[in-house]
């Protein structure tokens, strides 16, 4: 009769994993990871271009509110600042003095730069240049328009 191995010696014959199934398994594991994580990634990138969109709309939003009080947009020079802070040549009777923007400041776009503003005081375009901050540009990176949004 043969005598049965002990669990110590059957241990030592079997402990852990080759080298080469380690590898394998890293493999795998980063192959996975790719796909995942260059999802999330694009995701990302377009939940940006997203919120930078609604905010644009927001401050269309508030541009009409202006205009409908003061009878005209804030010119270029007056910028979005002047939703803060009535402009000093401002003649409109009406302007809140608390301002049109509730936290007193103007908001970023998703890449924390400013908005470009562009106002004769009858129309206007509120513009970001997305993810490159560069005029023009592809996917991401394309600018973002309040005149592209209508």
């Amino acid at each position: 009769m043969k005598k049965r191995p002990e669990l110590s010696e059957l241990l030592k014959q079997n402990s852990g994993f080759t080298l080469i199934e380690i590898l394998i398994v890293l493999a795998i594991g980063a192959l996975i990871m790719s796909f995942v994580g260059g999802n999330v990634i694009r995701r990302y990138d377009q939940a940006r271009v997203d919120g930078t969109k609604i905010q644009i709309r927001q401050l269309g939003v508030i541009l009409d509110d202006f205009r409908r009080v003061c009878g005209r947009y804030p010119t270029t020079e007056e910028g979005l600042d002047a939703l803060i802070k009535a402009p000093t040549n401002l003649n409109c009777k009406n302007y809140d003095p608390e301002g049109f923007i509730k936290d007193k400041r103007v908001p970023d776009d998703a890449w924390n730069r400013a908005f470009i503003y562009i106002s004769d005081g009858n129309t206007y375009e509120i513009k970001s240049l997305g993810a490159d901050g560069k005029e023009g540009g592809e996917g991401v990176n394309k600018d973002i328009s309040s005149k592209a949004l209508d």
